[in-house]
């Protein structure tokens, strides 16, 4: 409720959201080059595939879970 309440007198609600989602896609950008020692389009070329990973991860196991709840076996080369 309160989130409808806050975004109700929001004029723009990405402008409120997007400190954020720099703090969220910037985690990639540090686990790709700790030391920040990359160049800046490398680096940003990696964290683009780190976070492609980390979503591709997050879907896998919602579907492991789904299919666990519907009792369907794990396919091997998902384990």
């Amino acid at each position: 409720m309160a989130a409808h309440h806050l975004h109700a007198g929001l004029a723009d609600p990405a402008a409120h959201t997007a400190p954020a989602r720099a703090a969220f896609l910037g985690r990639f950008e540090r686990e790709v080059d700790p030391d920040g020692l990359l160049d800046p389009r490398e680096r940003a070329r990696r964290a683009e595939h780190a976070r492609k990973a980390y979503f591709l991860r997050l879907a896998l196991a919602s579907a492991h879970a789904r299919g666990a709840r519907r009792g369907a076996p794990r396919a091997a080369e998902d384990r």
